[in-house]
């Protein structure tokens, strides 16, 4: 196989070469062989364009990792020591190791310097991949630079009028912004396996809802998706919408009420700015915090961040519903203590609070910590498993033979009156 089968003194193949089985081993040098014999190099290398097209890398993401994979050489030909180092690194890697190739992946123009414009150029090009085949969703400015806002740049190099973004910068950044190191410790597998950080929840509502006033756009929903497991990105159907639900706690309470999974809330306030929360247990009457640490907060504008449990508290998930104690503030929301919330919309509906709370290390998430909602959505996600237990419950009935009307009735709260 030549290249293939050649011997190597480089300490990095063989220390990638022992992380391997040798099936594992052997599927390499098949995959190898195949793409080296479509880049009609006599089996000795892969060519970038045969390379980007297999793994699905397009742009100067995929120039950029062309590059690295063959350790900046820049002859155009990647050999199966390549190939194999870069695999190793990418699925048998430490954490620090992927992210530092990772954190090199970002450096688009290779000067080793990671700044602004080199972060602006990836999240553009990732964008663009993930969204492809979606009309309509021709630019990604305003999302991108809801990504670029939740980076730092701290790091000072000489020659440079700006700062840059230093390792321990990306690391954090990362832990903001999940979804986008998801998809980028994904790209040494081809796109049509499914690679991991590309799905988008479908979202689902009734045909007379006009799209254009949801808050929650295809780009957040694969932004907010990041953070959950795939059986969760199936698709995401509005239980209320306040601008066509009317701005009500009890209709809000009767249509979320109608669905037992996890829910999105999202909520656009006064001044603009746009958070919420996932919960991953039903909204439920309780006079203390509940739930678990597979919910989180979130902003998606000015800036995108994500803000898990650190496992500080277990103060969760709040929903209190007609209490009359002071200590029992009626509403729902997420972490921190009662009268200092992450984040609570009161019962009233006109007005709530935020604040930073050590529950998701989260800061005050708008401009000031009292808030005023504008708008609020509420989406249920509908997991794979979910979708075949209510399946194998309601066979045979009218609404199960009528799928698309059990929903829409769920959105109005009458679902209940038909079974």
């Amino acid at each position: 196989m030549g290249n293939a089968c050649s011997s190597s003194t480089d300490p990095r193949f063989a220390s990638a070469t022992r992380a391997f089985a040798q099936k594992e081993l052997e599927d390499l040098k098949s995959l190898f062989a195949s793409l080296a014999a479509q880049s009609q190099s006599n089996g000795q290398y892969i060519s970038p364009s045969v390379f980007n097209s297999y793994f699905g890398l397009h742009g100067p993401l995929g120039e950029r990792m062309f590059d690295l994979v063959t350790r900046n050489r820049k002859d155009q030909r990647l050999t199966f020591e390549d190939l194999v180092i870069a695999k190793g690194t990418f699925e048998k890697g430490t954490k620090d190791e992927v992210e530092d190739f990772m954190y090199q992946l970002l450096d688009i123009t290779g000067d080793g310097i990671l700044g602004r414009s080199d972060l602006e150029a990836v999240l553009t090009n990732v964008l663009d991949d993930i969204f492809s085949s979606e009309p309509g969703l021709s630019s990604h400015r305003d999302v991108v630079d809801t990504f670029l806002s939740a980076a730092t740049f701290s790091k000072h190099d000489d020659g440079c009028a700006e700062n840059t973004m230093s390792f321990e910068d990306f690391r954090s950044w990362c832990a903001l912004l999940p979804s986008v190191r998801k998809f980028l410790g994904s790209l040494l597998i081809p796109s049509d396996q499914g690679r991991a950080g590309s799905q988008v929840p479908r979202l689902l509502h009734m045909e007379n809802i006009d799209s254009s006033k949801m808050i929650l756009s295809k780009e957040y929903a694969w932004f907010i998706g990041g953070s959950l497991p795939q059986q969760e990105l199936q698709g995401w159907k509005l239980l209320y919408h306040s601008a066509f639900n009317g701005m009500s706690f009890s209709t809000f309470l009767g249509n979320i009420s109608n669905d037992k999974g996890p829910t999105v809330l999202v909520i656009r306030d006064k001044e603009g700015y746009i958070y919420g929360g996932y919960a991953s247990q039903p909204w439920e009457r309780h006079s203390d915090f509940y739930g678990d640490m597979k919910s989180f907060l979130f902003q998606l504008y000015p800036k995108a961040s994500i803000f898990k449990p650190t496992g500080a508290n277990r103060n969760i998930q709040w929903c209190a519903v007609n209490f009359s104690s002071e200590n029992i503030p009626n509403g729902i929301g997420f972490g921190g203590r009662v009268n200092h919330f992450g984040f609570l919309l009161s019962a009233s509906f006109d007005q709530g609070q935020t604040f930073s709370c050590t529950t998701f290390g989260s800061p005050c998430l708008s401009k000031t910590n009292k808030i005023y909602p504008e708008v609020i959505e509420v989406w249920g996600v509908v997991s794979k498993g979910a979708q075949e237990d209510r399946h194998d419950k309601i066979k045979g009935t009218v609404l199960e033979r009528f799928k698309e009307d059990r929903q829409m009735l769920n959105m109005v709260g009458l679902a209940n009156s038909s079974e």
